[in-house]
């Protein structure tokens, strides 16, 4: 209840009070007038309490108050407006003032109202909310700042910013616009701004803006490839942006942001070597960051036209066009890079050196812009060969040499020009060889050898070399002082030589050496330059002898005398009515020939003999034995003559048909032949071989002499068909048909069993060998035929293959392991153990029909000079006891085969040997004599010379002594190796 409150109040005094009573707010206050009215007092109602505002907008501001009391209303006064408010049934009055103006400070004065009495007034300034700003936007971004700028709201204090939790307060600046920069932000960060004008403490709607700041710029921005027409670009990735901008040449290309790090891009389309630029951007909500540049160039065109022009051993000179004048090239080979400046010209050249002779070499070349090089272009070229240092003339023949040369490497291959004939050579061997065959004696040729690498040749070796000659087939013309033959084949130097006396004969194809010593036996030497073309023995006619002669006391013998002989000689021979006496003392200048009838005249000759030749003509003398006898032994002849007529009278009468019987002859020849061919016991045999031994070995040439003409009745119809002359190496050394060995044929129409082998008496039995002659080229096949035929076990070999210069027989065996084809037979060295005088093999022998397989052993005697007898008796004693172990432990009956080169000779001595020794051994008793008797009707020839026959005796004594061992056969008979020296030899023996 409001409590009014008296007071007089003169007429003076009235304004005064009632502004009072609007300021203080008195309630009930009662104003009297003292003067000068005498009225009835006022009673005021409270003004209203709690007067605010509760609520603006921009138009409106919400008014609020505490009630007065049920019967009071209200004035509410602001900008010369009023309204009255009802009282409301409320605790609290709220009013909306609406239709104002923003942003505006409005001043409300508030009254109570009760019984038309109004309250003192309560004031309220109050504010419309101010309008937001317009055109708010980001007018500029860093990495780490946004710059916001808006229109001013005019008038108003300032505006509020809030972001990311963060609130600032701007205040109003100068100008139509306000700007405000927003630092220490995030790269590539997107912010949302909400901007609110502020009017006295009131601020607007906010106004939302989302800003980015500038993304970071990409990172390690390179091109990781090019090609002519396209680069290939890359760079890391700039974490959750949404992509690229990839500017170049006016083009702008917007890269999708993708998942791989680093981010990969490809420019295609491009133009081949050129420099271009490139601008890449990060793009985040549309804000491109600060742009990284990078200037690449596209790959270049490879070269063209890349060749090498020329080679040579240590360089090869390349070639190419020329690409433009603006680039340059890299060369790479062999791990080595070389860059080569553009150079003039349309064409560029450059040369490689200081390579390996003979190589092929792997170029690469590029073009090169601007640090980029093109596709490279390969080309393989390869450098010259060296020409070959030597080469080596390792063999020459008569009709072929052949040459060996180093071979550096196995992929060269070598060019032969021999007198322009052209040959290509490889070779996998560390030295290469070649054989040249087919050649003329004698004869000089000129070669190259070039090696050739690919399609290269080096520069051609060039020498020469010259086959050999056959001095023996030269018709020397020998006197007993002088050489002389025509040679045909080239030669550029000829001597003789005996001792110290050397003879050269004048330059040209005529050789002449003239002064000799007669009888004396010159070594022939034919060279060309340093090489040696052929040598030769050639002895010297001895010179002739001249004697005479006397009868002795008995009239049966006659004394013959000769002058001391000049010049050298071995024997003088004297011939007395084809009786011959061999003198070999050079200190004897006589001899006795005796049982010679008495008073006869005998035509007596003297020769001088070297070696196998004679004097040119015999010194003739005639010789008369003593005539006292002649007498009585007429008397004595004619008693004799009349018994003999008597005896021949008296069978005619009796017995007519017994000088026809020609068993009586046989028997007659056999009794003779038996009592020559006797055994000689042990004890008896030293006294038999001093004998044999005595006047110049007289013994030992009777008997031989005896044994030329034995078996040489027997036919040989086989080995002279026309079909199988070619198959023996000598004409006159061929098997008898009763006992030579056949081979198996399918047809019995052909002659093809036919081969120059006979069987051959042994100790024990008839067939215990076969002597055969050394194989010639066609008849190895045949050999090997008869081996396994004959299932042979052993094979002897007396001879070597090849003898001073001469071919003596065929190697008919493999010269390493590898199998050796003959007909159906291969044939393979198992093992070859080699000593000083002779060589052991093995083969194995393997049919191809039946793949039957025998071992067979293979026993070569190497130490038997041809034309002679080993140097002494002991070595071959040996090689026999080799040969026999071997025949008694196989002692399967297998004949044991032997040969030398005409099958007879040395061949017969072995077989011999061995039969003597074990006659020997078994009876202490041996017939030398008696089993070459037994061997020649087997075979001719058998143990053909006398040297050979006398060598038998010799290892007989030596057996018996075998303590001492003389090598006194060094000088033994030369062969007889072709039939005219055997016809003149039978023909000798028949007329003595």
């Amino acid at each position: 209840m409001m409590k009014p409150l008296s007071f007089r109040i003169t007429s003076n005094h009235l304004p005064l009070c009632v502004f009072l009573s609007l300021l203080w707010g008195v309630q009930g206050t009662t104003f009297t007038a003292t003067e000068p009215a005498t009225t009835t007092p006022i009673s005021f109602p409270p003004p209203p309490t709690n007067f605010t505002a509760v609520g603006q907008s921009e138009t409106s501001i919400n008014l609020q108050w505490d009630k007065v009391s049920n019967d009071s209303s209200y004035l509410l006064q602001y900008n010369d407006t009023k309204t009255n408010i009802t009282e409301t049934d409320n605790d609290t009055v709220s009013y909306n003032v609406s239709d104002l103006t923003s942003g505006t400070a409005y001043t409300f004065t508030l009254y109570t109202v009760f019984g038309g009495i109004t309250s003192t007034g309560v004031n309220l300034t109050a504010y419309t909310v101010p309008p937001p700003p317009n055109n708010f936007t980001a007018v500029g971004q860093s990495e780490t700042s946004i710059n916001l700028r808006w229109d001013k709201v005019s008038n108003y204090s300032g505006y509020l910013l809030q972001y990311n939790k963060n609130e600032t307060n701007i205040t109003e600046p100068y100008g139509d616009t306000v700007s405000y920069n927003v630092s220490d932000l995030t790269s590539g960060t997107a912010y949302t701004f909400t901007l609110y004008t502020v009017f006295e403490g009131i601020t607007s709607t906010g106004v939302n803006l989302t800003a980015y700041t500038v993304p970071p710029p990409p990172n390690n921005f390179k091109a990781v490839g090019q090609s002519e027409t396209s680069i290939n670009l890359q760079w890391d990735k700039v974490s959750n942006y949404s992509g690229y901008l990839l500017q170049y040449n006016k083009n702008e290309t917007n890269i999708t942001e993708t998942d791989s790090d680093p981010v990969s891009y490809n420019v295609s389309d491009l133009t081949s070597a050129t420099a271009y630029t490139f601008t890449l951007y990060t793009v985040f909500g549309g804000i491109t960051s600060t742009g990284v540049n990078l200037t690449a160039y596209t790959a270049p065109p490879p070269p063209t036209n890349f060749t090498a022009v020329g080679q040579s051993e240590t360089s090869i000179n390349l070639q190419w066009d020329k690409v433009s004048n603006d680039y340059s090239y890299s060369l790479q080979y062999n791990d080595t890079e070389t860059n080569i400046t553009e150079p003039y010209g349309d064409t560029v050249s450059y040369n490689v050196s200081d390579l390996t002779s003979g190589t092929a070499y792997t170029f690469t070349l590029y073009t090169v812009f601007g640090g980029i090089t093109s596709t490279g272009v390969n080309l393989t070229a390869y450098t010259v060969p060296p020409s070959l240092v030597g080469v080596n003339i390792t063999e020459r023949s008569l009709t072929s040499f052949t040459l060996s040369w180093k071979n550096v490497k196995k992929d060269w291959k070598y060019l032969l020009d021999i007198n322009g004939n052209i040959t290509m050579n490889t070779s996998d061997e560390d030295v290469v060889a070649y054989s040249v065959s087919s050649l003329k004696p004698g004869t000089r040729y000129n070669f190259s050898v070039t090696t050739t690498f690919t399609q290269l040749h080096s520069a051609p070796f060039t020498d020469y070399t010259v086959t050999a000659m056959d001095c023996s087939s030269v018709p020397w013309h020998v006197t007993s002082s002088s050489i002389q033959g025509m040679v045909k084949g080239v030669f550029t130097n000829a001597t003789a030589v005996y001792n110290q006396n050397l003879s050269v004969s004048p330059q040209g194809s005529n050789v002449s050496f003239t002064h000799l010593v007669p009888g004396a036996t010159y070594e022939v030497l034919l060279v060309y330059k340093e090489l040696e073309q052929c040598r030769q023995r050639i002895t010297i006619i001895p010179t002739n002898v001249h004697g005479s002669c006397s009868y002795l006391n008995g009239g049966s013998s006659i004394v013959v005398f000769w002058d001391e002989p000049t010049g050298v000689w071995t024997e003088v021979e004297v011939n007395v009515t084809g009786r011959t006496v061999k003198i070999y003392e050079h200190t004897k200048r006589q001899t006795i020939i005796s049982a010679l009838q008495p008073a006869k005249t005998y035509e007596v000759s003297l020769s001088l003999l070297s070696g196998d030749l004679r004097s040119h003509e015999p010194f003739i003398v005639f010789c008369s034995t003593d005539p006292r006898g002649v007498i009585a032994g007429s008397v004595l002849a004619v008693l004799l003559f009349l018994v003999l007529v008597f005896l021949a009278v008296f069978i005619l009468l009796k017995r007519p048909d017994f000088i026809r019987n020609k068993t009586f002859i046989r028997r007659s020849k056999l009794s003779q032949s038996s009592k020559k061919c006797k055994e000689i016991p042990v004890g008896m045999f030293p006294d038999h071989f001093s004998q044999l031994s005595m006047d110049e070995n007289r013994g030992f040439v009777q008997e031989y002499e005896d044994l030329v003409p034995i078996g040489t009745e027997q036919t040989r119809r086989a080995a002279v068909l026309p079909e199988n002359k070619a198959k023996n190496r000598f004409n006159n050394v061929l098997p008898y048909d009763w006992c030579r060995v056949k081979l198996t044929t399918s047809n019995p129409n052909e002659t093809s069993d036919y081969i120059n082998a006979s069987y051959m008496p042994g100790y024990n039995r008839e067939r215990e060998y076969i002597a055969t002659q050394g194989p010639l080229p066609s008849t190895v096949g045949d050999f090997w035929r008869m081996i396994w035929e004959q299932r042979v076990k052993g094979i002897v070999m007396v001879t070597n293959c090849v003898e001073l210069g001469r071919t003596k027989c065929e190697r008919y065996w493999p010269a390493d392991s590898k199998p050796n084809l003959q007909g159906q037979l291969v044939i393979t060295l198992r093992s070859e153990i080699q000593e000083r005088n002779w060589t052991l093999r093995e083969f194995n022998l393997k049919h191809k029909s039946t793949s039957e397989e025998r071992m067979v052993k293979h026993f070569h005697f190497t130490a038997w000079p041809d034309h002679g007898v080993p140097l002494g008796t002991n070595v071959l004693i040996q090689f026999r006891e080799l040969v026999r172990r071997h025949i008694e432990k196989e002692g399967d009956g297998a004949p044991t085969v032997v040969h030398c080169s005409a099958g007879v000779g040395r061949t017969g001595t072995l077989i011999a040997l061995d039969v003597l020794l074990q006659q020997l051994k078994q009876k202490r008793a041996v017939g030398i004599n008696a089993f070459v008797h037994k061997m020649r009707l087997s075979r001719p020839y058998m143990v053909q010379t006398e040297s050979q026959y006398v060598f038998l005796h010799q290892c007989m004594m030596d057996s018996l002594e075998p303590e001492t061992e003389e090598n006194i056969y060094e000088n033994a008979d030369m062969i007889y190796v072709n039939a005219t020296a055997l016809q003149e030899f039978c023909q000798q023996q028949r007329h003595t």
